[in-house]
């Protein structure tokens, strides 16, 4: 962003919703999903503002973001030099948010911004967050089939060990009120996709109310996923057992 463009974000009145879009080699899909996730915003009527935050992508995302920021009044870019992670990508968004309600959605919209104004109704309500628990149609192809596997395994694991009253930590589709959240998100170190599950049980554990909305999880044929299955499962099962290890200690009041 320039410095002149910085200034008159600065100036402008702070909108209602500040959305992360983090954003890792998204060239197949950004500008249609953006077009859509606009019209959703424009039509619920909340004042938003949308920060891009490129995380280093090889292709040609970056180029892309520069192109909707210049062309979307509403909007904010942010390029990193260096790959920064999914969780580090969308604290960074959090932090230099504006609106009072921060949020993240994955950019392929398997679950779609038409479920925004279902995140933001039940903070209106009075929860401090709102996160959306997927309910998947597995289909035909024998990628889906593996992916919903998985995603059961995750949702077991994790309660089995953190004892959580969710059901769906691993969403990519996540609001908060941005003054309750900030402090947990003090919290937090993992800067990959376990910062997910950490989210939410360093929230739970400060006594935040989530609450989950029930949305349709709808597989893309058409993209290709940028997760390794068993190297992130595995990387996963190895943060979990780091984290609930770090969760002890600290209930021993001690520090791992």
């Amino acid at each position: 962003m320039t410095e002149r463009a910085a200034k008159v974000a600065s100036a402008a009145p702070a909108p209602e919703l500040s959305l992360v879009i983090a954003c890792y080699q998204e060239e197949g899909h950004l500008r249609e999903s953006v077009r859509e996730l606009v019209q959703t915003l424009d039509e619920s009527g909340v004042p938003y503002e949308l920060l891009f935050l490129d995380d280093c992508s090889r292709d040609g995302t970056a180029a892309i973001v520069r192109e909707l920021v210049a062309a979307l009044p509403r909007a904010r870019g942010v390029y990193h030099a260096q790959n920064v992670g999914r969780g580090g990508t969308v604290s960074e968004g959090f932090r230099i948010a504006r609106g009072r309600l921060v949020g993240f959605l994955d950019i392929d919209l398997e679950v779609h911004c038409r479920h925004i104004p279902r995140m933001l109704a039940a903070i209106r309500a009075g929860a401090d967050g709102a996160t959306a628990y997927r309910e998947y149609s597995v289909g035909l192809s024998w990628n889906g089939f593996v992916r919903h596997v998985l995603s059961q395994g995750y949702r077991w694991i994790v309660g089995l060990f953190l004892r959580l009253p969710y059901r769906d930590t691993e969403t990519g589709f996540k609001f908060f009120v941005r003054e309750r959240i900030l402090p947990v998100l003090d919290e937090t170190r993992d800067r990959g996709w376990f910062w997910d599950t950490e989210i939410m049980v360093l929230a739970h554990r400060a006594g935040l109310r989530i609450t989950e909305v029930p949305c349709p999880f709808v597989r893309r044929g058409d993209k290709k996923s940028t997760v390794r299955v068993f190297r992130d499962t595995w990387r996963y099962l190895v943060a979990l057992r780091a984290f609930r290890k770090r969760l002890r200690a600290e209930a021993r009041g001690g520090r791992s």
